[in-house]
């Protein structure tokens, strides 16, 4: 007689997704459908990648990441040169681990650069040119930042609108697939974004009233403070931090450098980063907005009435693609 097996997971695991914009909630509700569903959390935010950046990237608490295993905080360098490819290839790897486990792999963030590579491939563009890059960021230290971004927006003005002044890391890589292609980065994104997703998922996203979410924007500054933001980065500058390290691209850490410089008061930092933020999430949801299969449920929802419905929403879909959690 034949011994009964366990489900059989699918050969591409499927995912949970869950996107907006910052201040949300969405790490918690991550977090409560790990522990409903046995799952495994992989963050997809582009500062959270960085080793010593704690004050103002809103990691998930101690203690959150000791109940559900984290993937993808911490990986970097804060003056390394990380990419939505690196980001790729590091939560490939992540999800392969966590199904081999036989655990459910829910991607959590708001960089939607980093879900839509994963979902859909790491964009295929020409390969880095280290010469070029030099070139540029020589452009950029005689002329400033905001030269080069001028620069972009004569070339491709859609991607300028995208990509901020003081973000040089991506304005040389939207120039450099120019100078070599004579594509523009949104031509290439636009064609890449009708392949099909490479991993079934459940895309879930959080909204509020635009009200309570500055007001959370608001709240969250306010801590960031109060938990050291600019003793923070007086630190990482004394510890040979370059001021032009990834580090200080960071809503929060280009302002409190800032300050640190004496070209702002701190008062003034703290009210621009709220500015900023405030900014930041409407990029964000206008993002995900055109995310497609995305279900949107209200964040202002107590946090375990939103976990039912999200629970009530992803279960029965992760059937229907294959997938039985073991907490069934």
């Amino acid at each position: 007689m034949s011994r009964s097996r366990g489900p059989v997971a699918p050969a591409i695991p499927p995912l949970v997704v869950i996107v907006g914009p910052t201040a949300t909630g969405k790490s918690a509700l991550a977090v409560a459908l790990a522990l409903r569903l046995g799952g495994e959390i992989i963050g997809a935010d582009s500062m959270q990648v960085y080793r010593g950046l704690d004050a103002a990237t809103a990691k998930p608490e101690a203690r959150l990441r000791k109940a559900v295993p984290h993937h993808l905080i911490d990986v970097a360098e804060p003056g390394q040169d990380f990419s939505m490819g690196d980001f790729v290839r590091l939560a490939e790897a992540a999800i392969a681990g966590i199904a081999a486990r036989a655990h459910l792999p829910i991607v959590v963030g708001g960089t939607g650069l980093y879900v839509r590579g994963l979902l859909k491939g790491p964009f295929e563009g020409p390969r880095r040119n280290e010469p070029l890059r030099e070139r540029l960021r020589a452009v950029a230290g005689r002329r400033g930042g905001p030269f080069l971004h001028r620069m972009l927006l004569r070339v491709d003005a859609e991607a300028a609108r995208r990509i901020q002044p003081n973000d040089p890391q991506r304005i040389v890589r939207a120039l450099e697939v120019w100078l070599l292609t004579r594509r523009t980065l949104s031509e290439w994104f636009r064609e890449e974004g009708f392949a099909a997703d490479r991993y079934p998922s459940v895309k879930i996203g959080l909204d509020l009233p635009r009200e309570e979410l500055y007001r959370r924007i608001d709240d969250r500054v306010g801590g960031f403070v109060a938990g050291g933001l600019f003793d923070e980065v007086d630190r990482l500058i004394r510890d040979g931090r370059p001021r032009t390290a990834n580090a200080f691209k960071a809503l929060g850490y280009r302002e409190a450098l800032a300050v640190l410089d004496g070209r702002l008061e701190r008062p003034e930092a703290v009210e621009l980063i709220r500015r900023n933020t405030r900014r930041y999430a409407k990029r964000q949801l206008t993002w995900f907005r055109k995310e497609p299969g995305v279900v949107w449920l209200d964040a202002l929802r107590g946090a375990e009435d939103l976990a039912e419905e999200a629970e009530a929403l992803v279960r029965p879909a992760l059937r229907l693609l294959g997938w039985d959690s073991p907490r069934g």
